[in-house]
């Protein structure tokens, strides 16, 4: 019988330790060591300690891709978590339609992220985009806007278009935590005097607080390693204008072969993740 339940787990813990438990602690061991490209050729990586951390720290460009990921985090998750709210409130009212709009706004959500980006890569072209050539026709500027060519837009466009891609996720989820709220809550509210913001403030917001939870968790944890999307629109340019911890941990590794390095920067967005991952448990456990 043992035999049988091993066999039926043995291909999870397998997938996982092949897939994210090995290439997991490669990083982690890289990141304390001198690893270049002839370290591929002789397997030679000597140790370096807290070396490769001590750089990346040091690096002139650390300070301001830090900078620019905390604005586009932070930027996607308060945007994507509004927008997312304000979508699964509407969506909870019955209308003509209703599962048909739900349906197609899930198609940024699924659509894969090299296909979203060069999507967009192409709405915000600065001569023939359809972006600027729409806002032209409103006279809403006066001239293109470089929005991926610029150092003062390239990190905003960016932010807008991942907000894009994560609008649906927090739709979705937070449309299931509003259907579990039951009517008779905002039915007898109603019958007390209490209007549609007391509602949603008194019922809808503390009712929704765990599902908050999830989402707003999730989201962080996604957002920082969001990379397709800025690969594809700006490869974290101009001058490093739209640069990630994601992006710069590429850039390090493959561009400037400095494998160490790159690592080191991977290693402190896990341990990032890790932490508020901590302590959205920890913060679970205490409420329940």
């Amino acid at each position: 019988m043992n035999l049988r339940r091993l066999a039926f787990v043995a291909p999870a813990w397998l997938y996982l330790i092949v897939f994210y438990l090995y290439p997991l602690a490669t990083n982690v061991r890289m990141g304390f060591q001198d690893f270049t490209v002839s370290s591929f050729y002789t397997g030679v990586a000597p140790f370096a300690g807290l070396r490769n951390y001590r750089e990346v720290l040091r690096d002139p460009a650390f300070a301001g891709t830090v900078t620019n990921t905390v604005l586009f985090t932070a930027g996607s998750l308060l945007f994507q978590f509004g927008i997312g709210l304000a979508l699964a409130v509407f969506f909870r009212r019955n209308f003509p339609l209703n599962g048909v709009l739900r349906s197609l706004l899930l198609v940024p959500w699924l659509l894969p992220l090299v296909v979203s980006g060069t999507a967009w890569r192409w709405i915000l072209e600065t001569d023939s985009g359809v972006l600027n050539r729409s806002l032209l026709s409103l006279h809403l500027i006066d001239e293109p806007v470089p929005w991926l060519a610029s150092t003062s837009v390239a990190l905003t466009a960016v932010t807008l278009v991942n907000i894009w891609v994560g609008i649906p996720f927090n739709m979705v989820i937070l449309y299931g935590g509003l259907q579990s709220i039951p009517d008779e809550l905002y039915e007898a509210a109603q019958l007390d005097g209490a209007g549609a913001w007391r509602r949603f403030r008194h019922i809808t917001l503390p009712l929704l607080r765990p599902v908050t939870s999830v989402v707003l968790t999730l989201g962080l944890i996604y957002t920082l390693k969001v990379f397709d999307v800025i690969m594809v629109l700006t490869q974290g340019g101009p001058a490093d204008s739209s640069q990630t911890l994601t992006t710069f941990s590429y850039d390090l590794s493959f561009q400037q072969l400095a494998f160490g390095h790159g690592a080191a920067v991977g290693n402190l967005l896990i341990v990032v993740a890790v932490v508020f991952a901590i302590g959205y448990l920890r913060a679970e456990r205490r409420s329940s």
